[in-house]
């Protein structure tokens, strides 16, 4: 279990059995993608990997990636409403990046909804630059997405 720098929580790899708690964390972050559950149960075929923060022995956040070298993409992300503004987005983004760089992935991609402009703050924060946009990417409600992309190797 990875240890994080944010008082009370542990981050450790995203599990199997994580998914239902994954779906409920998406389910109060409307910012964050929403799929179904049985999106999460297919995740390790997919070459999908992630990590969990946890509180008290509950799921607080999620970060997933899909990782196909020398690139990975973040799928998604979501905090629990009441432990953000904590660091754990924060701790669970590190944590991505130190398991990716040992995996030789040297460029990590993401989406964002165009409205989300506190989780485009968030990846700027964090080296992320913004590179394009997809109009009418996202869906219910229709909006573009902006396309970030951060250089792991500088």
């Amino acid at each position: 279990m990875a240890g994080s720098n944010v008082a009370n929580v542990w981050i450790r790899p995203f599990r199997a059995d994580d998914d239902a708690a994954a779906r409920q964390l998406t389910e109060s972050s409307p910012e964050a993608a929403q799929w179904p559950l049985n999106a999460y149960e297919r995740l390790g075929a997919l070459g999908t990997c992630g990590w969990v923060a946890e509180t008290s022995g509950v799921a607080a956040g999620f970060l997933l990636v899909r990782v196909v070298p020398p690139e990975a993409e973040i799928l998604n992300v979501a905090v629990a409403l009441a432990q953000r503004r904590r660091g754990i987005a924060t701790a669970l983004l590190a944590e991505t990046e130190k398991a990716l760089r040992k995996d030789n992935v040297s460029r990590v991609f993401l989406e964002v909804r165009e409205s989300n402009q506190a989780g485009i703050a968030f990846y700027e924060m964090h080296g992320f630059a913004r590179t394009g946009r997809r109009p009418r990417y996202y869906r219910d409600p229709e909006e573009a997405a902006v396309l970030m992309e951060k250089n792991l190797t500088a």
